[in-house]
């Protein structure tokens, strides 16, 4: 039966072994919602009134937490999970709404 790890880098330490286990979960959504927790919060943590989705992009690059997801006891083409990609949409709507509401 197949089960989905949520494994996250450190972006501040990347290409460095420095990893965690963050959990594991019975459903691919299980995990997908996992990791986009995962980088909401290390938004959230570098937002500042006023940033641009550039610069909050960029200090998640620099600063933030880096989901990803390994297939457990068996294959699924389909576990795929973009941090960087799903950061990079999230930075737009964050600096879009004025709010800091991630």
């Amino acid at each position: 039966m197949r089960r989905y790890q949520v494994v996250v880098h450190d972006n501040f330490h990347y290409q460095e072994d420095d990893r965690r286990e963050q959990g594991t979960y019975e459903t691919l959504e299980q995990a997908i919602s996992a990791c986009r927790g995962i980088v909401d919060k290390s938004l959230a943590e570098e937002y500042t009134p006023g940033i641009s989705a550039e610069k909050l992009y960029d200090r998640y690059m620099s600063f933030g937490d880096d989901p990803f997801i390994v297939v457990v006891g068996g294959s699924d083409a389909t576990a795929k999970f973009s941090a960087w990609s799903y950061a990079k949409e999230r930075c737009r709507v964050v600096a879009e709404s004025k709010i800091g509401r991630v």
